[in-house]
């Protein structure tokens, strides 16, 4: 089993100038090997660029520049290189699929906040054995980094990255060959059914509250957000006022994501322990997040019809703050590694199903979801909590697969 390990790193105030430099320089060789390549598309160059012959002029840029690009590690700046043609890959892959395609843009300085070391032991070196009471972890031109390391890491490092997110900087650790820790079977089997008002309803009835961690922290970051709005949008200028107002919404930011992911590692390693098989509906967060297509209005060219758009904008911000896609993809992998079963089922009808489970009759219509909270059946008057109609459900669609598999 492959497992990623992130742990934060505690440089001192020299180290974190050479990471800062770090970034920077790799940022100006991906920019260098990008501008390259959109000069030889521009002058219709028969020739194609591509990484092997790009990786063969790391010598010579070393050779030329050994302040900047000579003191890193090779592998690491190979790697820079890769996730560049990685880039134009996926570019022309959506082209022959017919989407729409991004072309691989230049990267700002304040937006490369990631290097990667293909192997431990070339340019970098994860030292298992504390050292002065703390386990490090050694960067060619960086040093010895403390590193709080807050579990402990098991099977073989592949790759070792060194990644900034706002004024903090972490070092992420990608293992394989990861033994499993399987938990003790508990024979119970649940279907969750994930909402709004209440971040997941169990089929048990029991309800997980939604934390809401955007609303907790509005005023605040509405207040950073409108000092940084007094500064030009498009001026040339970054002021040492304007760096440090982008710093406190980022801030905020950073601080929501790191609550909404502890609660989402919280509240799976919870289900993981108490059930065997977890069922949940197969979301697509992406097409239910999207801004409702514009009408036209045929009676007035060049005009508009309402499309609910700021309706469903509240929506959207609601479940990209509930975080359902992140938090499946961590049950998901909790549920590997414990050994347990992790079942998502098709998502239509859940909620206007009338569950023989909870003694209903099976009938369907639209009528029977009366409100958010409500769920009365049109046919044999079953009345009882929405979420816990659609929880149930899934889990009777759930069992249904298992027999099927079976």
């Amino acid at each position: 089993m492959i497992c990623s390990y992130k742990f934060l790193l505690r440089p001192t105030a020299r180290q974190e100038v050479a990471l800062r430099e770090m970034l920077a320089d790799h940022c100006s060789l991906y920019n260098g090997a990008l501008q390259e390549r959109r000069d030889a598309y521009r002058h219709g160059s028969k020739t194609s660029i591509r990484y092997g012959g790009q990786s063969a002029q790391l010598k010579e840029i070393r050779a030329y520049d050994p302040e900047r690009q000579g003191r890193w590690s090779f592998s690491s700046q190979q790697a820079t290189l890769r996730r560049l043609d990685k880039a134009f890959q996926a570019f022309f892959r959506r082209v022959k699929a017919g989407q729409t395609p991004g072309y691989p843009r230049f990267k700002g300085v304040g937006h490369f906040d990631i290097v990667t070391f293909p192997k431990d032991g070339d340019g970098c070196r994860w030292n298992s054995t504390p050292h002065d009471q703390h386990v490090r972890v050694r960067l060619q031109g960086v040093g010895h980094v403390r590193v709080h390391q807050h579990r402990f890491v098991r099977g073989r490092i592949k790759t070792i990255s060194v990644k900034r997110e706002g004024n903090r900087w972490y070092v992420i650790l990608v293992c394989d060959n990861v033994p499993a820790e399987e938990l003790a079977p508990t024979g119970t089997v649940v279907g969750i059914d994930m909402g709004i008002m209440h971040f997941l309803t169990t089929s048990d009835g029991g309800h997980e509250p939604n934390p809401r961690f955007l609303g907790v922290v509005a005023e605040e970051l509405a207040e950073a957000q409108r000092h940084l709005a007094t500064f030009p949008k498009h001026s040339r200028q970054r002021t040492k006022r304007h760096r440090a107002a982008a710093r406190r919404v980022a801030k905020v930011y950073a601080k929501v994501r790191r609550k909404r992911l502890d609660f989402h590692h919280k509240t799976a390693r919870a289900l993981i322990s108490d059930n065997d098989v977890i069922a949940h509906e197969l979301l697509k967060t992406t097409g239910m997040t999207k801004s409702p297509a514009p009408k036209p209005d045929p009676e007035n060219d060049g005009a508009f019809l309402a499309n609910g758009a700021a309706a469903k904008s509240g929506l959207n911000k609601s479940i990209l703050d509930a975080g359902w896609g992140q938090f499946l993809v961590i049950l998901a992998n909790k549920a590997e590694s414990a050994g347990r079963l992790v079942i998502p089922v098709d998502p239509r009808n859940t909620s206007r199903r009338c569950p023989p489970s909870l003694g209903g009759c099976g009938h369907i219509a639209k009528e029977n979801r009366v409100t958010q909270a409500k769920f009365q059946c049109t046919a044999c008057g079953l009345t009882a909590h929405a979420d816990h109609v659609g929880a149930s459900n899934i889990l009777d669609r759930a069992g249904l697969a298992l027999c099927d598999v079976a």
